[in-house]
């Protein structure tokens, strides 16, 4: 197998796990940010991600702008592994509050603990991760711009949530939390 089947393959597994088996684990939601506001940010994180992988091309038909190494590609590969498990630890760690939309759920809280503790949006950081490593192990123009729009996309969609999330919690508690936790890259100046 190659470092970039390889990764392709991580991907699938993550789709399949992430929309399918694991849908049906959260909590009622009580309340629902506005359509529009998702419009905003699920346009460029899908168009991103058919530029990603768009259907019906294979990684090998794609010209590169130049290619890593093998060890070097298959370190790549590392990095997008972690990326993805990173946003099943956050998923795990959020348990029954999880949602792919943004929503307050029943017993709605802040969670501040484990990847909560390191980014506010560790889903998003992990994502984001895997997009960059991915357009890094097989960088074409397509790649390099859907890496671009998914980014835009996941920052727009952690924008969004903070609105929402400000407001339904309590700013005060929000902001709080804001000031200790850096939104979507650990160590980040707030």
């Amino acid at each position: 197998m190659t470092p970039e089947a390889a990764s392709r393959v991580a991907w699938v597994v993550w789709v399949i796990s992430w929309f399918g088996a694991a849908a049906a684990w959260r909590s009622r939601s009580v309340k629902r940010a506005s359509a529009a506001s998702e419009v905003g940010y699920r346009v460029p994180v899908l168009a991103g991600a058919i530029f990603m992988f768009p259907p019906g091309v294979r990684a090998s038909g794609r010209t590169a702008l130049w290619r890593p190494d093998v060890p070097l590609a298959w370190a790549i590969v590392g990095v997008v592994a972690c990326g993805l498990l990173l946003t099943w630890w956050a998923r795990i760690h959020l348990g029954r509050l999880w949602s792919s939309q943004v929503t307050r759920k029943e017993n709605h809280h802040i969670v501040d603990t484990g990847p909560y503790g390191i980014v506010r949006h560790p889903i998003y950081t992990g994502i984001t991760l895997a997009t960059l490593a991915t357009a890094a192990l097989l960088p074409t123009a397509s790649t390099l711009a859907g890496a671009v729009l998914m980014t835009a996309g996941l920052y727009m969609k952690a924008r969004v949530e903070e609105r929402f999330l400000r407001r339904e919690l309590g700013a005060e508690a929000y902001d709080a939390y804001a000031r200790r936790v850096p939104m979507l890259v650990p160590f980040a100046p707030r």
